[in-house]
């Protein structure tokens, strides 16, 4: 499947910085985190935003929004 802007919530901003939640029922934690996924929110995703992860296996991560350019958006794991 694709991103899901539905799925996509804010949790916490302050300071020009917000902390998302994104909620996936089909697709899987490695496909979510691959470069371009969240591609459809770029606008509105900043770099160093965090981004809550659960997939549709129950897996759970914390994304940092790594790269935003062009529209194409890029997270990591945080350290």
């Amino acid at each position: 499947m694709a991103f899901q802007s539905r799925n996509l919530s804010v949790i916490a901003y302050a300071n020009g910085f917000t902390l998302w939640q994104y909620g996936s029922g089909a697709d899987a934690l490695a496909a979510i985190t691959a470069s371009g996924y969240f591609n459809e929110a770029a606008p509105m995703l900043r770099v160093a935003d965090l981004i809550v992860i659960a997939d549709s296996a129950g897996s759970a991560g914390i994304r940092r929004v790594a790269t935003n350019a062009g529209g194409t958006v890029t997270v990591a794991a945080t350290a």
